[in-house]
């Protein structure tokens, strides 16, 4: 009786397991990347930025706007001249020096240091992009942007 009872109650858990599982949240990956490439943030092409928060800026190369935010809370870019250089990650700059796309290894940084890891990169409308700019604690130009890879 013992048995049964003990393997009736082994079922039941590995049941509540399963069910509690499944309705676990599917995992959401770091980084997203935008595609293809060519529709990426081009970081010798930046007309201006704007440094909304911590953790979000804007940026407009021509007509395309984007919103890039951070893995972090970053307030030395709040710091010093206002500067910012994006950097491309060690993956695409051979193919694409001056793209950023949100993947691993990007940053943008002040002259403060250390860099400030790109969480992501997404493409807004004008709208959008002037509604956060308004609300801009900092601004600057393209004009320190690397021209050489």
């Amino acid at each position: 009786m013992k048995t049964v009872t003990a393997s009736l109650l082994a079922l039941s858990l590995a049941a509540i397991s399963t069910a509690a599982s499944a309705q676990t949240p599917p995992h959401v990956p770091a980084y997203t990347p935008m595609r293809p490439v060519s529709d990426c943030l081009r970081t010798d092409r930046i007309t201006e930025w704007h440094l909304v928060d911590s953790r979000t800026i804007t940026v407009r190369n021509g007509p395309n706007r984007f919103l890039v935010k951070l893995q972090a809370s970053c307030p030395q870019l709040s710091y010093g001249p206002p500067t910012l250089r994006f950097g491309t990650s060690k993956a695409n700059q051979g193919t694409a020096p001056f793209s950023i796309c949100g993947e691993a290894g990007e940053s943008v940084r002040s002259t403060q240091p250390p860099p400030c890891p790109i969480q992501s990169v997404r493409q807004l409308d004008k709208t959008t992009f002037d509604k956060l700019s308004a609300h801009a604690k900092r601004n600057g130009s393209g004009a320190d942007q690397p021209t050489q890879p």
